[in-house]
C-alpha cells in the first residue's frame, strides 16, 4: 500500500522572524529617536509654548531628528506586526514606503549630480538663512559650530558671511559685544588647549585679512565641502551602498512573506 503525502503550502518561520528582528530594531531606534526629540524640545520650553517652532527664522535640527524617528518608527512597527499577524497590508505598506524611499534617494542623488550649480546655490542659502538665525537655537548654534570646526571653515563662501548676524555684524548701530567678530568655532585653534577660548573671534573681522588668517579660517564651508567630497567618494558610495542593502533585504523579506500568506490564503 502507497501512501501519499500532499505538501500543503505554508508560511516560512525563518523568513517571519527574519522580519520581525530586523525591523525591531528599526522600531527601537525610531522610539530612542522621538524621545530625544522631545526631549530636546522641552529642553528649550518649546514643549510649553508650541508658537516658538514657528517664530524660528533658522532650521531646527530637532525637526530632522523627529522626521527619521516619525518614518522608522512607522516602518519598524509595520514591519514587525505585519510579520507577526501575516498581515499583508501592512506588509506591503511597509515595502511600498521602503521603495518609495529608495527612489527618492537614487532620484536626489541623480540630481545632484546633474544640477550641482542649482544645489551649490541652494546649500549657499540655506547656510546663510542659518548665519542669520545662528543665536535663535542652541541646536542650530551647536550644529554650525560642529560644522565649522571639523572642516575647518567659516561662513557659507568665506568669514565676511557673518556680517549677515545681526551679533556679528559690523554696523555703526550694533552694541554687541560680537560686532565685527565671527564664533569660536571659526577660530584655529593650538591641539595643546585645553580649554575652549569662547571670545577668540571678537572683533576679528577689523583686522586686515592677511592678518586675520592667522586667528581665523579664512575658507568657507561650501569650498571646503566640495575639496572633501573628492577625497571620501568612497566612504560615500559605501555608506550609500550599506544603506541600499539594508533597504533591499527589508524588500525582499516582506514581498517573500506577502508571497508565502498568499499561497496559503489560495490554497
Amino acid at each position: 500500500m502507497y501512501y501519499y503525502r500532499y505538501d500543503n503550502p505554508e508560511v516560512s518561520c525563518c523568513y517571519k522572524y527574519l522580519m520581525f528582528s530586523y525591523n525591531i530594531i528599526f522600531w527601537l531606534a525610531g522610539v530612542a529617536f522621538i524621545a530625544a526629540g522631545f526631549w530636546a524640545w522641552s529642553e528649550k520650553g518649546i514643549l510649553l509654548d508650541l508658537t516658538q517652532v514657528t517664530r524660528l527664522r533658522g532650521f531646527d535640527p530637532v525637526w530632522l531628528v523627529l522626521l527619521v524617528g516619525g518614518v522608522t518608527f512607522i516602518l519598524g512597527f509595520a514591519g514587525c506586526v505585519g510579520a507577526l499577524r501575516e498581515n499583508i497590508c501592512l506588509l506591503k505598506f511597509f515595502s511600498g514606503i521602503i521603495g518609495f524611499i529608495f527612489f527618492l534617494e537614487l532620484t536626489a542623488a541623480v540630481l545632484a549630480v546633474v544640477f550641482q550649480s542649482q544645489v551649490r546655490a541652494w546649500i549657499n542659502e540655506f547656510f546663510v538663512t542659518n548665519i542669520k538665525a545662528y543665536r535663535d537655537d542652541i541646536d542650530l548654534q551647536n550644529l554650525i559650530d560642529s560644522l565649522q570646526r571639523m572642516n575647518h571653515c567659516c561662513g557659507a563662501q568665506n568669514p565676511a558671511d557673518w556680517d549677515k548676524n545681526v551679533y556679528f555684524n559690523c554696523n555703526e548701530t550694533n552694541r554687541s559685544r560680537e560686532k565685527c567678530g565671527v564664533p569660536f568655532s571659526c577660530c584655529v585653534t593650538d591641539p595643546a588647549d585645553l580649554v575652549v577660548n569662547t571670545q577668540c573671534g571678537y572683533d576679528v573681522r577689523n583686522k586686515e585679512e592677511r592678518e586675520q588668517s592667522n586667528h581665523i579660517y579664512n575658507k568657507g564651508c561650501i569650498a571646503a565641502l566640495e575639496d572633501w567630497l573628492p577625497g571620501n567618494l568612497n566612504t560615500v558610495a559605501i555608506v550609500f551602498v550599506v544603506i541600499s542593502l539594508l533597504q533591499m533585504v527589508g524588500i525582499y523579506l516582506a514581498r517573500t512573506l506577502i508571497s508565502d500568506i498568499e499561497k496559503v490564503k489560495f490554497s
